[in-house]
């Protein structure tokens, strides 16, 4: 029977001597977590509610599949540029043939993470979020990238440590022989209603303290602020908390970088959860209004779009109409691709591309005079 713990009351670990440095030992999570303070509960109720109110919107968007691929695509380019790479949002939307040789590990760094994101929505049609699936993510994340020779898909066999040096570190996570029974009793906290522990913890309260636990333990050698991240999502989806993956705190998390690491810290030092807990729902609650936002400005731009500019093109229409469809997906290409989406001729492509740029839809982004790139530029700027 698992234990019954107040929040207030949380311990985070304890330091352990090891030969030359301290590293930290987590407790275990899977507990019964009572939340008392009325103001905590308060702010619960709203980011439970703003969630819910971007999950019913979603719903009611025609064909939001073609838009989720964008969500994705940020979500990577930030959590990516997070751990230092340079790759901007609107390179990750450009196929690798374009992108300078000099920048295109950053280039596969995102496009990786956009691959783990996706699998991983894939396996857990039959997986729960586990141990296993977490380090079949690992692997796909570090395919091939920098960090390849870090063991892709395994836990760490040595210890690891953030900062300059183990000698004068920010913090030592726990030695590798801790990481197996660490990671089990995150995956039990995660699963309690599968395997039929007797927790019921609110689920943003649970994933928040899974995210904390999960950067606190550091399993891999390299890739633990991305999967640590992109678990976020997948237990909202795992948990039905949303129907499809519309939000992701990395956005929030790198514009209020220096607070998010500092009130991880805070959690170890002081054992000081409840401010981690508000900083996490308040990313909640934010991102909601600005996921929601999003989709109202796409519906806007959709309908002056395709019940406005579009039928000035008389004829052409339909095509135009299979070009805007292919745009929300890929809104940076170029003719040959638009070619191959299309099934139809280059010239039949290039007299499109004509008018979607005196429509104003399409913008050319080399100024060459071939090998031309454009952008759905209005499009791009709402994400």
């Amino acid at each position: 029977m698992p234990e019954t713990k107040d929040i207030k009351t949380f311990s985070a670990g304890t330091w352990t001597q090891q030969l030359e440095y301290k590293s930290f030992l987590p407790n275990n999570i899977c507990l019964q977590w009572i939340i008392s303070n009325p103001k905590l509960l308060s702010k619960l109720g709203e980011a439970d509610r703003y969630l819910g109110r971007l999950d019913a919107f979603s719903a009611l968007i025609p064909d939001i599949d073609f838009f989720i691929k964008m969500h994705v695509t940020k979500e990577a380019s930030v959590s990516s540029k997070i751990e230092g790479t340079q790759t901007s949002f609107e390179e990750a939307l450009i196929k690798e043939t374009d992108i300078p040789p000099e920048q295109r590990d950053d280039w596969l760094e995102v496009q990786n993470y956009i691959r783990a994101m996706n699998e991983a929505i894939i396996m857990m049609e039959k997986l729960p979020i586990s141990n296993r699936l977490i380090k079949k993510t690992h692997k796909i994340l570090l395919q091939g990238v920098r960090g390849k020779q870090k063991m892709p898909g395994e836990y760490r066999t040595s210890q690891n440590w953030i900062g300059q040096s183990l000698r004068n570190p920010v913090f030592v996570p726990p030695i590798h022989t801790e990481i197996p029974a660490l990671m089990q009793d995150l995956e039990n906290f995660i699963n309690a209603e599968i395997i039929k522990l007797p927790i019921v913890v609110p689920h943003l309260i649970k994933i928040a303290l899974i995210h904390y636990q999960f950067e606190t333990i550091h399993p891999f050698l390299d890739g633990n602020g991305r999967i640590g991240r992109l678990l976020i999502t997948l237990y909202f989806l795992d948990k039905k908390l949303l129907q499809k993956p519309t939000l992701y705190l990395s956005d929030y998390f790198e514009r209020n970088r220096r607070d998010y690491y500092d009130n991880l810290t805070q959690v170890r030092t002081d054992n000081n959860i409840e401010n981690w807990l508000f900083f996490f729902l308040d990313g909640i609650i934010e991102t909601s209004k600005k996921s929601i936002q999003a989709f109202n400005d796409i519906n806007q731009l959709r309908n002056k779009i395709e019940l406005s500019q579009l039928l000035t093109l008389g004829r052409k229409q339909k095509d135009a109409k299979r070009l805007i469809d292919v745009l929300y997906k890929t809104p940076i290409l170029d003719a040959k691709e638009i070619t191959k989406q299309l099934n139809i001729h280059i010239t039949t492509a290039n007299r499109l591309i004509k008018d979607f740029e005196n429509l104003g839809i399409l913008t050319e982004l080399t100024g060459y005079k071939r090998n031309r790139i454009y952008a759905f530029t209005e499009y791009i700027n709402i994400f």
